[in-house]
């Protein structure tokens, strides 16, 4: 019996990316703060062209090097994760103090975050069996839909 669970984002907190921002001491600009909030409504993993996209919308000011700039200012920091799911891009995500894994949708480039106890489990036994104590790991699945989409 699996225990798999599907992550849905909530938006409740459209500055978290923010008020983290500053406890670590960044000086946020207006632009700044108009990136972080993209990316703390975000409940998908948006790439730069996508989180300029957003941002420019609300601020037409934002140049996609501010964006580019920005995101790896927040990376760098501890509060933006990057991943790099075989699509030629990289996409970004909140880095969350819940641990959760990834199924990418190889046909729509669709992210689905999810938890399993025993996929966790079984990494820890793994990492103990080869002499490691685990401290870290990223999974990510890749796979197409069983079934066709209906129209």
């Amino acid at each position: 019996m699996t225990s798999t669970e599907r992550i849905e984002h909530t938006t409740d907190d459209s500055h978290r990316l923010e008020n983290l921002c500053m406890e670590k001491g960044m000086r946020m600009t207006d632009q700044r703060r108009v990136i972080a909030r993209v990316l703390s409504t975000a409940d998908d993993h948006p790439d730069v062209e996508e989180v300029y996209r957003r941002a420019s919308k609300v601020d037409d000011r934002i140049s996609i090097a501010t964006v580019y700039r920005t995101v790896r200012l927040f990376e760098e920091a501890g509060i933006l994760e990057r991943h790099d799911f075989r699509d030629g891009r990289s996409r970004y995500e909140q880095v969350t103090e819940e641990h959760h894994d990834h199924l990418i949708n190889l046909q729509t480039g669709e992210v689905i975050e999810f938890h399993n106890e025993e996929i966790e489990k079984l990494q820890e036994i793994v990492a103990r069996e080869l002499g490691f104590k685990l401290v870290d790991h990223r999974l990510e699945l890749y796979g197409v839909p069983l079934k066709k989409p209906e129209n």
